[in-house]
């Protein structure tokens, strides 16, 4: 997926420079310069500079440290929910909304492993592979969006039922190292174990992989309809249109009767660990 910047689509600009507007209004009516207010919070003037600007997403530590040096009551903290929000590109913000909204999450992978999965090595590791290389910052941003969209695994009490087909080869992959993908199918076998949670595995072996088009999601929401995402080289799109719909949907079947069962696939997945 292509990165946007921190204020990239109005919506989040619009967020980060009222956040900003309010941060300078309190530190002014303190009576503290930004370099001043950054030496008390242990951000640079410069941080402080971007925060106020609108230009850069600040952390929950710097609005607590900002509200409580300003004593600003809890306005600056309360900001916390928006700016959390306004931190992601809009394309994220709407695919976690779609997926805080799913009964149900079907993915297939043959690439690496699934993002709602991944460990925080892996997904570093994901997004460090990638070229034209990205900065530390965009990283983190990234980062911290994938992992906010795990939520929606973490759930309790579990509410969406979950699907995950790799193909063997997203298995193999040594994404960061031995010691990382170790970690990662560790964390595959022990996500598999949960009720609402079923992880297949397709061999390569099989001789027949209705898969080889690439990666997608189905989701389906409360409501009765379906949506599918569909993520390859630079292209992040999300699929209402139901003939489109319906084909990802024969498709997904399709390659979940070539999958081994769910519980021949975690011993797969453990056959691998140890050939790791």
């Amino acid at each position: 997926m292509s990165v946007e910047p921190y204020g990239a689509d109005e919506e989040s600009a619009a967020v980060l420079r009222t956040v900003g507007r309010v941060i300078k209004m309190c530190r002014e009516r303190a009576g503290l310069t930004q370099a001043a207010l950054g030496a008390q919070i242990g951000y640079s003037e410069e941080q402080v500079s971007s925060v106020e600007r609108g230009r850069r997403a600040p952390m929950e530590e710097f609005l607590d440290a900002a509200d409580r040096v300003l004593e600003a009551n809890s306005l600056i903290s309360a900001l916390k929910g928006d700016v959390e929000k306004a931190r992601f590109p809009k394309k994220v913000r709407d695919l976690a909304k779609l997926e805080a909204e799913a009964v149900e999450i079907c993915a297939y992978d043959n690439s690496v492993v699934n993002g709602l999965l991944q460990t925080e090595e892996y997904l570093r590791a994901v997004f460090g592979s990638r070229r034209p290389a990205f900065s530390e910052e965009e990283v983190d941003q990234l980062v911290a969006a994938r992992l906010a969209r795990q939520r929606v695994v973490e759930g309790t009490p579990p509410c969406t039922a979950f699907s995950f087909v790799h193909d063997e080869a997203a298995l193999r992959r040594r994404v960061g190292g031995k010691m990382v993908l170790r970690r990662q199918l560790e964390r595959l076998l022990d996500v598999g174990q949960r009720r609402n949670v079923e992880i297949q595995v397709l061999p390569l072996d099989r001789e027949d992989n209705a898969g080889l088009g690439g990666p997608f999601h189905l989701l389906r929401l409360r409501e009765g309809s379906t949506v599918a995402h569909n993520e390859v080289q630079r292209t992040s799109r999300l699929i209402s249109e139901r003939r489109e719909i319906q084909i990802l949907e024969l498709r997904y079947g399709v390659i979940r009767a070539q999958a081994l069962p769910p519980r021949e696939s975690l011993a797969f997945i453990e056959k691998i660990l140890g050939e790791t």
